[in-house]
């Protein structure tokens, strides 16, 4: 029967749960039932343990300050003083240091196991230490036997290690941990696991060739040195494996190595990536040119060690995943890789009559989404030219004669059917290039938009048809496909056949002709592609069956690559490399400046326009006010010429005639003189 106190609610630290090593191991540990390893083989007590369910509760420190709670952790530590870590830790059963990530956090290890200790007699209960060191405090030891160096270092070899230089430090803190689990081992208990360099889950220290081969830029990938030394590894749920076994079966051995069955080098380990995620091609290139890869990493990838773990076989039962190494169970680990990582192929079909647009939206797809453009012209002469490159290039020896005759075969055969077809192939050959496009490690990376093709239900069943499967049930509606090269979006573009008509008509002339869009060509193309949608059983209709159900989109009323983008979901892939990043910051900078640039033309252009219409404004104001002021003039001229003739012929003789008698008789007061004269001389009028 299974212990009740094995069973209580068992409380994990870990530190920096929120990196690659530690968080795949708490992830694991979070879904352990307290126990389940002690009851192996006894079904009655597995089902009282399931029944139970008790498991492990995840608490550990952070190092993204800024990032989302984790679902699996129960608390998550930020920015705490020593003291406040230490109430955490006496608050736990079990505490797992990692420092096979980050060589600052040896000293954080080194206090946590000496201040545990330095309370001892203050735990309330028994509490165990373990401590995740890496493979490198080995790397400098010598064989047991010099004439027998591939005779592999075990456990038993544990006092003869010697560290790298870089790695001194971290055998200093495996010697201070086993020896303070010595003193009270009723209180604390230590371990010590030397772990392998680790894969699985998305990859750490392996992901530079991951990347570099999924992505295919680089003809070849890179081996940094000979590549003959032999690494060793472990995938990151066997050594959450070997902690979850340590922690519930408690050995009494403290010292353990943790490393897979596997003796691959490491020129075996990038060539197996290669070849399952991209040409297969890889390149020895020197250590001081490596790139991409930070120099602790190549610390560990020049690692030669032949160890073998004795002690997981004797003294623990390992449920391993995968035991004989990385390069066999390669598989799992790319899945691992591609799921982890959400690095799913988008595969794209667009379809619709000639001139809809479908070249163009299939060249902003594939900008967008980083997918592989197949133009069925365009595919045909890239193999052709692959032919000629190869043929060129290669001088016949043993190892290749038989690929070169095949090649020029098949070429040979290419060209003498483009002679028979005006220059095209007929359908079976550009059925077979397309195939072998579709199958490409390229387009099953990252995907693909398939321009135009096929435009038959006949073409798409024998395009899309799996080889492997066995022979077809007649009875069945459903075609037998490939998951592989079957697209998982079929997009039908549309428009009017005057919509269409129009826009062939507003190319010009010669980009018409090269596109076969002349009128005659155009109207034929039109209305075979019209003829054969509405045979009983389309290429539609195909993707229908497969419950691949086309989306439609008429492309005179929408914006067609936005409406796909929003069918389709956002990209599945590392997205920018840095040099394209910078590419996109100095466009979008660029593009900044025209604008702040278009935004002042504008506004001097429009100030500019309203001093003009102000002057013109004003200009018009004065020449009004001159004509006013004319109008004005003309007008009191015209009024005041009757009182001017009344004035000279009855007013002005008495003035003259009153100041010449003025100037006779020179009176003291002359205006007063001149006003008595004027009254009196008007009187007498």
């Amino acid at each position: 029967m299974a212990n009740h106190s094995e069973s209580r609610t068992r409380r994990v630290f870990l530190n920096n749960i929120d990196s690659y090593s530690s968080k795949y191991i708490a992830q694991f540990l979070s879904s352990c039932v307290v126990g389940e390893l002690l009851n192996d083989g006894e079904e009655e007590d597995k089902h009282e343990l399931s029944s139970e369910a008790t498991r492990c509760q995840i608490v550990g420190t952070v190092a993204n300050k800024e990032a989302k709670k984790l679902r699996f952790a129960s608390d998550e530590y930020r920015s705490l003083s020593r003291e406040e870590l230490l109430q955490c830790l006496m608050q736990c059963d079990v505490i797992v240091y990692n420092i096979t990530e980050h060589n600052d956090l040896i000293d954080e290890a080194t206090w946590a196991i000496s201040a545990l200790h330095s309370e001892i007699e203050h735990f309330g209960s028994p509490k165990m230490f373990i401590l995740l060191s890496t493979i490198m405090t080995w790397a400098m030891t010598k064989p047991a036997d010099p004439d027998e160096p591939d005779i592999p270092l075990t456990e038993d070899d544990y006092k003869r290690r010697r560290p790298h230089p870089n790695f001194k430090e971290h055998t200093s803190t495996e010697k201070l941990v086993l020896k303070l689990g010595k003193t009270k081992k009723s209180k604390l208990a230590t371990y010590v696991v030397t772990s392998g360099l680790q894969y699985g889950m998305g990859e750490n220290i392996f992901h530079f060739f991951f990347k570099t081969a999924w992505l295919g830029e680089l003809s070849s990938v890179p081996v940094f040195g000979p590549g003959t030394n032999v690494i060793p590894t472990i995938h990151i749920h066997d050594l959450a494996r070997v902690v979850q076994n340590i922690i519930d079966r408690k050995p009494k051995t403290h010292y353990f190595i943790a490393v897979d069955d596997s003796k691959n080098t490491f020129e075996d380990i990038v060539k197996t990536i290669a070849s399952t995620l991209g040409s297969g091609k890889v390149e020895n290139i020197p250590k001081e040119d490596a790139y991409g890869t930070k120099e602790t990493d190549l610390l560990y990838l020049s690692v030669n060690l032949q160890t073998e773990s004795v002690f997981l076989k004797d003294r623990l039962n390992v449920h391993w995943e995968c035991e004989s190494g990385i390069v066999d169970n390669i598989l799992q680990v790319v899945e691992e890789y591609k799921q982890t990582r959400q690095l799913l192929p988008i595969k794209i079909c667009l379809l619709g009559p000639p001139a809809v647009g479908k070249s163009s939206v299939a060249v902003k797809l594939c900008r967008y989404y980083k997918l592989h453009n197949i133009d069925v012209s365009e595919t045909v002469n890239e193999k052709v030219r692959q032919l000629e490159e190869l043929l060129e290039g290669n001088e016949k020896t043993s190892e290749n004669e038989e690929m070169l005759i095949s090649a020029e075969a098949q070429l040979k055969t290419l060209k003498n059917n483009m002679l028979l077809n005006d220059g095209q192939l007929d359908d079976r050959h550009v059925m077979h290039i397309i195939r072998e496009k579709l199958n490409s490690k390229p387009c099953r990376n990252q995907g693909f938009v398939l321009d135009g093709y096929p435009k038959t239900y006949t073409q798409a069943k024998e395009l899309f048809h799996d080889e492997n499967m066995e022979v077809e049930d007649t009875r069945s509606t459903i075609p037998q496909y490939s998951k592989v090269l079957v697209p998982d979006f079929v997009i039908s573009l549309d428009a009017t056949d005057e919509f269409l008509k129009e826009r062939v008509r507003s190319l010009p002339q010669n980009v018409a002709e090269e596109m076969h869009y002349t009128q005659d060509e155009f109207t034929a193309s039109l209305a075979k592609f019209r003829e054969t949608l509405a045979e009983d059983e389309s290429v539609l209709d195909y993707f229908d069956y497969l419950e691949i159900h086309p989306e439609h989109i008429d492309c005179e009323n929408v914006d067609t690559v936005e409406k796909i983008i929003k069918t389709v979901g956002r990209p599945k892939n590392y997205g920018l490399s840095p040099e394209e990043m910078e590419e996109e910051r100095k466009r979008k900078e660029d593009e900044r400046h025209l604008q702040l640039k278009q935004e002042e033309v504008e506004k001097e252009l429009r100030q500019r326009l309203e001093n003009d219409k102000m002057t013109a404004l004003l200009e018009e104001w004065n020449r009004n006010m001159a004509e006013v002021k004319k109008q004005e003039h003309e007008l009191l001229e015209t009024r005041s010429v009757p009182m001017r003739h009344y004035l000279m012929k009855y007013v002005m003789p008495t003035v003259i005639q009153g100041l010449m008698d003025c100037c006779k008789v020179k009176p003291d007061d002359p205006v007063d003189f001149l006003a008595e004269y004027l009254f009196r001389n008007n009187s007498d009028d």
